[in-house]
């Protein structure tokens, strides 16, 4: 009876797929081979089904067509069903007879059972495995930690509707928008959601983990929202280590990204300790990455970094790519005190991309399913964040560029552009927004020159910028440049333009070099800081 139970617990316990700490001859599991059959064979059908899923409206109208939703054809599809479905069960049998036998899947068997005792305790033991994250024990519970409400700041939607008729004339429009955006829509805005894309890239992401914990000795963490998701996240600790180690950079990721071929690697070269985690519905993270619980996810992080992993928050920079420039954004004006916000290839409002990508015709419901259901707005959370931040432009993105080969036309300019004009309204007025333009239309030595042109000087533009907080403050929006003549605003213009905003000549997806992951700069600092 034992030996069955046994085979029973192993037909459904988690894959094991790595040990580490064992030398060259144990670094992969090597299953046996009737394990290795039964995986295959599940493997196999998740795959088959996946491509069932994506593929169902054209399969089902062939199937119509043919004559199988009748009876005859219901009897086919049902006796069918009924086939694959005792293939899989015995395959399921196979793989834990198979496991049964193994002593080194028993052996990790017993450890992951002590650890859902004791995950404090067996967590030095867990940390050997790499296995299917389902069964990883969650070690902080962010709505147990939690004993009272904290108050959340949100942004305000947008007013969609001028009156009642105009709201009752769109209800139509809504309800095509909504199922839109909860079938097809979140899965392409957020592509590293789909899990056939998972599927072929597992993979590439159990070797980038397993970088992360041969090089950098990074522990694994399962976290648990206020919504009940659990967080896959990957800490790298170089405190008491490394100069930089003290200062922790959290890691957002774009919309295929993954913290284990992400933006981790950048920050950990500059020697900082690292935090990295998968949004909701990628890698081992639960839920799909609708605002709501990407906000929760971030905050969760943010949390474990403060009161698990001990980080004072003023030692917390935010470190978003892409698409994560949102929940960076959310963090950063949620957490004020944040030492600061490095945002790299990201927009300032998702749907003027939306709209660059989908037909005219669509564009009724491309507004309403953005603004009702996925408001990424990054400028309107990044303002209310106080603190410094660093722009990082790539000059040859094809992603964020509304016109291909168009530097002007990427929407990091809008998202900077915004951000001075909120930060110093006095100074950046029509004709520095013009000179503005001309400055980010070109890059490099242009760049150079046409700050030459203007005869900008740090030393003078810092000095009238510290001689106005030393007199008033330093909250913004500040009121520096009321007394300017044009020259002058032209002048600090340029110079708070090149200093938020730093280009970067790549794509959008290449690597960023740890080279130029630069402090975001201060007005209280007079040079630009490397990390290195």
């Amino acid at each position: 009876m034992s030996t069955l139970k046994n085979i029973w617990n192993c037909m459904f316990s988690p894959k094991l797929l790595k040990i580490y700490g064992n030398g060259p001859v144990e670094r992969f599991y090597e299953p046996q081979p009737m394990e290795r059959f039964g995986d295959q064979v599940i493997h196999s059908l998740y795959i088959i089904w996946k491509l069932g899923v994506y593929t169902s409206p054209l399969w089902g109208i062939m199937l119509y067509n043919k004559g199988y939703f009748e009876t005859q054809g219901l009897a086919f599809l049902s006796k069918f069903v009924a086939g694959v479905g005792v293939i899989l069960v015995v395959s399921f049998c196979i793989r834990g007879f198979s496991r049964a036998q193994n002593s080194t899947y028993q052996k990790f068997l017993e450890v992951l059972h002590r650890s859902e005792a004791n995950i404090a305790e067996s967590k030095k033991d867990l940390i050997k495995y790499d296995f299917d994250f389902t069964a990883w024990p969650v070690e902080y519970d962010l709505s147990e930690i939690m004993t009272g409400t904290r108050n959340k700041v949100h942004i305000q939607q947008p007013v969609l509707y001028q009156n009642t008729f105009q709201y009752i004339t769109n209800i139509p429009f809504r309800i095509i928008a909504y199922f839109a955006i909860h079938t097809f829509g979140i899965r392409l805005i957020y592509p590293g959601s789909v899990g056939l894309l998972q599927a072929v890239l597992e993979a590439s992401l159990l070797q980038g983990r397993s970088r992360l914990v041969d090089s950098y000795r990074g522990e694994r963490f399962k976290l648990r929202t206020l919504d009940d998701n659990d967080i896959d996240s990957m800490f790298i600790d170089k405190r008491n280590t490394s100069h930089n180690g003290n200062t922790l950079v959290i890691c957002c990721e774009g919309n295929a990204g993954f913290y284990e071929i992400g933006t981790m690697i950048t920050p950990i070269e500059a020697g900082y300790s690292v935090l990295g985690w998968n949004h909701p519905g990628f890698g081992g993270s639960t839920g799909m990455p609708y605002p709501s619980q990407e906000q929760n996810a971030i905050d969760t992080v943010v949390q474990f970094a403060i009161n698990k992993l001990g980080f004072k928050v003023q030692n917390i920079i935010v470190f978003g790519w892409s698409i994560g420039g949102y929940s960076t954004s959310w963090a950063a004006m949620n957490y004020p005190e944040i030492k600061g916000v490095v945002i790299d290839a990201t927009f300032d409002d998702i749907l003027p991309l939306a709209l660059n990508h989908m037909p005219k015709w669509w564009e009724p419901i491309v507004k309403l399913a953005i603004r009702e259901h996925v408001n990424l707005n990054v400028y309107e959370q990044l303002y209310k964040y106080p603190g410094p931040i660093q722009l990082i432009r790539r000059t040859e993105d094809e992603v964020i560029c509304l016109k291909e080969n168009d530097l002007l036309s990427n929407r990091g300019n809008n998202l900077l552009v915004k951000l001075l004009k909120y930060r110093y309204p006095c100074i950046f007025e029509e004709p520095q927004i013009e000179l503005l333009n001309e400055y980010l239309s070109v890059t490099g030595v242009k760049q150079e020159r046409i700050l030459e042109k203007y005869n900008v000087d740090e030393n003078v533009s810092v000095s009238l910028l510290q001689s106005y907080i030393s007199e008033y403050s330093k909250s913004y929006p500040m009121k520096v440049g009321e007394g300017f003549g044009i020259m002058e605003k032209s002048q600090m213009a340029l110079f708070l333009a090149s200093k938020y905003m730093k280009d970067f000549k790549s794509t959008h997806c290449v690597s960023l070099p740890s080279e130029m992951f630069t402090v975001p700069w201060d007005i209280n600092i007079e040079s630009d800081y490397v990390f290195t």
